[in-house]
């Protein structure tokens, strides 16, 4: 008997070099907790440039994975996955957390916070997103989940004496606890009808056979990760959350967080749930046109810059969610999944860029109401100009990188060929005109009203702030004028093995 049960334990195959982005992010967390533990107060500058260089040495396994002739890397029985899906958002989240260091190193330094403890947050939050986009298994996505969500909700509220942070904190907490419930107990039955946390296994035994008990699993699951993107009516939490938190966090739960939030959604409903489509498919409809319209009827009220962009977030969330409404129509699947990817990595720079430019402004006017961009491209041209580009992008007005993203969003719609997929591309065209009005708002500002106050002083960009400008600036047109590069990444996530199995 002994000896059956020792045969039975097998010691699992780590492959270290697919495991490495994990890895060295968990070693540049432990290296900033013990400097912080170590080090004066004086020489804490330090911990900027670690956090960076771990963000930005964690990606080059990245690159060599993706270079490698070795194909999908499987480890722990199919529970965690190395492929080019996998490759292509790890690669943006490292990317996007790296700007996100770069928008927050002065902003850290001028208010004053506790270094340490932010950067031991922000990188366990991108190490928790890195993992997603390798989980094939409940158990190690809801690990992951929660791994990059509760830094979060500590980051959200890190400006202590700020009872907006305060808030911010408590809300996105609250929600986020009773979001993660929901989905468990979702999990919970997926478990008890398949025997498995497997999402192959779920999805084999799922199979086509829809009862009552699986449609409740799906959708209790589905619901969870609405919360986790902000789509409505799961949105309540972002507008007061995206105000009150610190504008670089703001930006990283706009961008990197939304990501990561889909990664899991895409995950679960290709690979656990291939066969319910007649459950989800609706669902997202529903979201997806509700989430598009709601957010920008909502921001088409907004003063503050900030607010607006929060429900713009909301917005493009239902633009996202758009491909995933018709993922389970046959020949469909992977232009579905292709316009998803393509539209998260032109998304991450384009609204990173906007947050930056919003950082240079507020620094100047001490200002987050939208007219306080009034006039700024007669003393910073540079700026107004990258703002417009940026605005222009998320509109999606060509040739610049969301136009992109919206039409392989909108070709996915009309490559389904069926009325529903017509009608929710009608929603969707109609939500795009709409969203040029309070983006148009924005240029109207700074191109043609007044300077508020008459203050005409030149800004100041710091170093960190121009390198995320330039970055974004950059990947934002190249994305735009050049859209096999994106395309063909899209196209790797696309076809990726892991969603075959």
């Amino acid at each position: 008997m002994l000896s059956t049960s020792a045969a039975a334990w097998t010691t699992p195959v780590v492959d270290y070099h697919a495991l490495a982005p994990e890895i060295i992010l968990a070693g540049g967390i432990v290296l900033l907790l013990l400097l912080d533990l170590f080090i004066s107060e004086s020489k804490k500058w330090i911990l900027t440039p670690v956090a960076s260089f771990t963000a930005l040495g964690a990606f080059i396994p990245v690159l060599t994975l993706a270079l490698s002739d070795e194909g999908a890397r499987s480890m722990f029985d199919g529970r965690y996955m190395v492929d080019d899906f996998s490759l292509v958002l790890k690669g943006l989240f490292l990317l996007a957390g790296y700007v996100v260091i770069l928008l927050t190193s002065d902003h850290l330094r001028e208010g004053d916070y506790y270094q340490g403890e932010y950067w031991f947050l922000l990188l366990s939050s991108i190490l928790g997103m890195v993992m997603m986009a390798s989980s094939r298994d409940l158990i190690s996505i809801f690990v992951a989940l929660e791994f990059l969500s509760i830094p979060a909700y500590m980051m959200a509220a890190w400006r202590k004496r700020d009872l907006k942070s305060n808030e911010a904190g408590i809300k996105y907490y609250l929600l986020g606890v009773f979001a993660s419930a929901i989905m468990l107990y979702g999990m919970s039955l997926l478990y008890g009808i398949a025997d498995s946390t497997l999402l192959v296994d779920i999805g084999k035994q799922l199979g086509e056979d829809v009862t009552a008990i699986r449609a409740v699993a799906v959708l209790f699951v589905v619901i969870g990760f609405a919360f986790k993107v902000s789509a409505v009516p799961f949105h309540t939490w972002a507008p007061d959350v995206y105000q009150g938190a610190p504008t670089p966090v703001t930006a990283f739960l706009s961008v990197a967080s939304k990501a990561a939030g889909f990664v899991a959604l895409v995950t679960v409903v290709y690979v656990g749930f291939p066969g319910s489509h007649e459950v989800w498919q609706p669902v997202f409809w529903i979201l997806s046109a509700l989430t598009m319209t709601v957010g920008n009827v909502m921001a088409l009220k907004q003063t503050n810059i900030v607010r607006m962009l929060a429900y713009s977030s909301v917005a493009q969330g239902g633009f996202i969610l758009m491909p995933l409404a018709v993922a389970g129509i046959d020949g469909v699947a992977n232009s579905a999944l292709r316009a998803v990817v393509t539209y998260l990595l032109v998304y991450a720079a384009t609204n990173l860029g906007v947050f930056a430019v919003v950082m240079v402004v507020s620094r100047k006017t001490r200002s987050g109401e939208i007219s306080s961009f009034g006039g700024l491209f007669s003393y910073a041209p540079g700026v107004a100009s990258l703002m417009t580009i940026f605005l222009a992008s998320l509109a999606g007005i060509p040739p610049l990188g969301g136009w992109f993203g919206k039409f392989a969003a909108f070709q996915s719609l009309v490559s389904a060929g069926n009325n529903w997929a017509y009608a929710l591309a009608v929603i969707g065209g109609v939500n795009s005109v709409v969203a040029f009005g309070y983006y148009g708002n924005i240029m109207r500002e700074m191109w043609m009203k007044p300077v508020p106050d008459g203050d005409t002083a030149p800004v100041k960009i710091h170093s960190s702030l121009g390198v995320a400008l330039g970055i974004t600036g950059l990947a934002t047109l190249v994305l735009g004028v050049f859209p096999g590069l994106v395309i063909h990444f899209g196209d790797i996530a696309g076809l990726a093995g892991a969603f075959g199995n």
